[in-house]
């Protein structure tokens, strides 16, 4: 009863968020499935996430951009995809230098939860394979862009000993999680790395195509 109260209370207090309009749209296809969802812009520092998330399972794609001058804002251009663990490389700086046609680095990574509640998950970073990410703004203002590559995929365990020493309260986080990034769009605690996983021996790949995302701006972006 008072892990039910708990959610029902942190549901109510999010339900608010959830409101928020939002006319974002991004769709793709992973491994022949279709993700579709209505994506969230956060800003880090000077850089850009493009965050989309859908639940049963939980997933979450995620497209960083950063532009090599630092622009305040998303702007039109060819972004190349990089290593997503090595992105601020200076090998990968110098490839999208002025004059180099690219309008800076991107980034794809993707988490999805294979085992409920969130005990396993397969995760798919992207990699040095000379994609890119192309970004296009309409006369309205809005970016349209269009992105595809083939992820390195890798797979996620929960630790025996955060299971049996996080005991409730570690699954009560896990449920709250859940909630939250169900109900405000934002992704909460879905990524595994360094949360009390351990990365498995087996690894794959992950292709995405047909991928796509509309982000309707304000004015002074």
């Amino acid at each position: 009863m008072k892990l039910f109260s708990i959610l029902v209370g942190l549901l109510f207090s999010t339900a608010a968020l959830a409101q928020l309009p939002n006319a974002n749209t991004l769709k793709a296809t992973i491994n022949g499935e279709e993700f579709k969802s209505q994506p969230r812009r956060i800003r880090i520092g000077a850089y850009w996430w493009i965050t989309a998330n859908t639940n049963k399972p939980d997933q979450s794609l995620r497209i960083w951009l950063g532009s090599y001058d630092h622009t305040d804002g998303i702007e039109p251009g060819t972004y190349l995809v990089v290593d997503a663990d090595k992105a601020d490389s200076k090998a990968n700086k110098a490839k999208v230098q002025a004059g180099s046609g690219y309008k800076g680095l991107a980034v794809i990574k993707y988490v999805k939860e294979t085992r409920e509640p969130r005990m396993e998950y397969h995760v798919g970073k992207s990699q040095n394979n000379d994609e890119t990410v192309v970004v296009k703004k309409n006369a309205d203002g809005s970016l349209e862009a269009t992105f595809s590559g083939v992820l390195a995929g890798s797979y996620w365990k929960e630790k025996s000993s955060a299971t049996v020493f996080g005991g409730m309260g570690r699954l009560m986080n896990k449920m709250e999680d859940k909630v939250i990034t169900k109900t405000t769009g934002f992704d909460s605690s879905i990524d595994p790395e360094g949360n009390g996983y351990k990365q498995q021996s087996k690894k794959d790949s992950l292709v995405l195509t047909n991928g796509t995302f509309h982000l309707p701006l304000p004015s002074k972006q």
